[in-house]
């Protein structure tokens, strides 16, 4: 029965390929292709999960291929089974089945039909991969592919200003949700000294005696984990991003941030609840967390203008509630209240279009003036208080950039000393030098082994900052980012004794992305002549194909799952020793700043309004 669970990645796998080859144009057999993929996939569902509890509703846990292994680190994936899954899994079937009916005729003559059904097969593929996920490396890889899809769909309407930007800036909270997991994982590595799996990880005698021993790390592994989930389901102070995806097609916000995206950070907390479910101290941050989202998010959701910014906020709510839930360990409950949540949210969304219409009318011709006013000050004020903060979301999205992302930009802007031109040069040689001195390592001085590896790493960090800031030439962007990643494994190099097949699984495709990359630019650059990063220029409408494949190269340089890059960072970061703090959150920035570097590079070179003026000029918002 095990061996079954790889079908159901398999079969939404199948379907993406398969209408990555039908012609735009062929709605019908697109439309016939995802369906029969979600129709096959429901009944697979219903089938197995009936077969499993005729079998006595058994935990299944199967290592099913083992992608790399070494003398001390192994990258397996592992799938794994219980009635957490059967319920993500089931209500995930039964939602994709019926959006994707839907969306055949909502999308229909749509430009981008054939994106959306691509980007929606994909999206199927990484949700059963978290749901079925056996252990972090499994649920890392789907949750890689859950977030670029979310991008690609939010930036649907890829000719309009906002979807573009809102897109870029709900990646760019995903991949903080990223670095935490990574880090977990990280440490999880030096804790376990190997690659643990969940089920492992239900045996409370294990994990209650590692706490003993390693209570420090195991504390920090779950405040990681605590705060990856709440960024993946919108919990305070992440929650702004979750209304700015609403950007995109209503049946990919139903099925996305209405239904199943959204709760996957509700999965997370339920995946890892052995855990965590004896530190009381990890329980108060998850009860702080859902009670303070429940409270300022139902405030928000009844100031909002828009149906589908309340209806973000209305889940936003109940998801916070079932963050209290899982930490009191009503499990039951959760797994009920996430199920009706998805389908109530899914339904409200979908019907949002239709309820707009209705409401601006009764707006209209049935306004009545509010007939009662409080009578006692204090309240008054208190209410009033409340109702300006609601409105302004509390100004979480602002202390966010202010006091997160903003710092960063100024530290790339300032560093213009990385940025010149004649600098090219400099880096490669002192990359040359690095590495030659390391080959006669007895000659330096012991002492700087402990800062050499400090020093590239935080030279490559200045040049990925700074290309995430550039305002210039693109290609230029392109060249820092990828000598960040030489600098990055010299940092590693120097670190530790390493194989050098290692090396080559992390900077083997990255060094075929990076050229694939810069030959797109310059074939945009020979034809267009501007490709600066200072305004939007929108070439995806007569470049598509050079567009598609510069994205890839941008994913397979950024270390997404479809080369053995990905592969490559994991194995970098388990040569980080438990006590090099410095080093590991150098690592853990690069790695946040280099995917959307690179994909800011994407957003503005390719999406956009178009500079040319013979296009139609689309609305700013969809």
């Amino acid at each position: 029965m095990s061996y079954l669970l790889q079908c159901f990645i398999i079969l939404p796998m199948i379907g993406f390929l398969a209408s990555l080859f039908v012609p735009s144009k062929k709605e019908t057999l697109l439309s016939f292709v995802a369906v029969a993929t979600v129709s096959a996939q429901l009944l697979g569902t219903v089938i197995f999960i009936c077969w499993w509890g005729r079998a006595g509703y058994p935990t299944l846990d199967i290592k099913q291929i083992v992608l790399y292994k070494s003398h001390e680190y192994e990258f397996f994936i592992d799938f794994y089974f219980d009635r957490v899954a059967a319920v993500f899994a089931l209500t995930g079937a039964i939602l994709i089945f019926l959006v994707t009916i839907f969306s055949q005729f909502y999308m229909h003559r749509e430009q981008g039909f054939k994106r959306f059904f691509n980007a929606l097969l994909l999206f199927v593929c990484g949700y059963n991969l978290v749901i079925f996920s056996g252990n972090f490396e499994t649920l890392f890889v789907g949750w890689e592919i859950l977030g670029i899809t979310s991008f690609l769909l939010i930036a649907f309407y890829r000719d309009r200003y906002l979807p573009v930007k809102n897109g870029f800036k709900v990646m760019s909270y995903y991949r903080l949700g990223d670095i935490c997991l990574i880090l977990a994982m990280w440490m999880s590595h030096h804790l376990w000294h190997r690659n643990v799996t969940f089920a492992e990880l239900g045996d409370s005698a294990t994990v209650q005696g590692y706490f003993q021993l390693h209570n420090l790390e195991a504390i920090l592994i779950c405040i990681l984990v605590v705060i990856a989930a709440a960024i993946k389901s919108a919990q305070m102070p992440f929650s702004a991003w979750l209304p700015r995806a609403m950007e995109g097609p209503t049946t990919s916000s139903a099925i996305f941030y209405g239904s199943l995206s959204v709760h996957i950070g509700v999965f997370l907390l339920l995946r890892t609840y052995a855990f965590w479910e004896t530190q009381w101290i990890i329980k108060g941050v998850v009860l702080a967390i859902g009670l303070c989202t429940s409270l300022m998010a139902t405030g928000i959701a009844r100031v909002q203008s828009s149906v589908k910014t309340q209806i973000a906020y209305a889940s936003i709510a109940q998801i916070g509630l079932m963050f209290i839930e899982i930490a009191l360990g009503w499990h039951v409950l959760a797994l009920v209240h996430f199920a009706g949540n998805a389908f109530l949210r899914t339904y409200q969304l979908l019907v949002s279009p239709s309820v707009l219409s209705y409401r601006i009318h009764a707006m209209f011709f049935n306004f009545m003036p509010r007939q009662t006013s409080e009578s006692n000050p204090l309240i008054h004020r208190i209410k009033q208080a409340v109702y300006v903060l609601s409105v302004k979301e509390w100004n979480v999205d602002f202390l966010l950039y202010r006091y997160l992302w903003k710092p960063f930009k100024w530290i790339g802007r300032q560093s213009d000393f990385i940025g010149q031109r004649w600098g090219v040069f400099s880096w490669l040689l002192l990359l040359v030098v690095g590495i030659a001195c390391f080959f006669f390592k007895e000659n330096v001085e012991p002492h700087l082994y402990w800062y050499l590896p400090v020093f590239f790493a935080g030279l490559a960090l200045l040049m990925v900052l700074k290309a995430f800031s550039e305002r210039g030439d693109a290609q230029h962007a392109l060249v820092l980012a990828f000598f960040s990643q030489m600098f990055m494994a010299l940092s590693i190099i120097w670190n530790k004794e390493i194989e050098w097949h290692q090396i080559a699984f992390y900077l083997g495709d990255s060094v075929v992305a990076a050229a694939v990359g810069y030959a797109c630019l310059q074939r945009i650059k020979t034809r267009e002549r501007n490709i600066d990063l200072n305004q939007y220029h929108g070439h995806s409408y007569e470049y598509r194909g050079i567009a598609l494949l510069f994205l890839l190269s941008c994913l397979a340089f950024a270390d997404f799952p479809i080369s053995p890059t990905f592969i490559g960072v994991d194995l970098m970061f388990t040569h980080i020793h438990k006590n090099q703090f410095t080093l590991v959150l150098i690592w853990a920035v690069h790695f946040l700043f280099l995917e959307l570097a690179l994909l800011r590079i994407y957003t503005r070179i390719f999406l956009g309004q178009h500079t040319k003026t013979d296009h139609p000029i689309a609305f700013k918002s969809s």
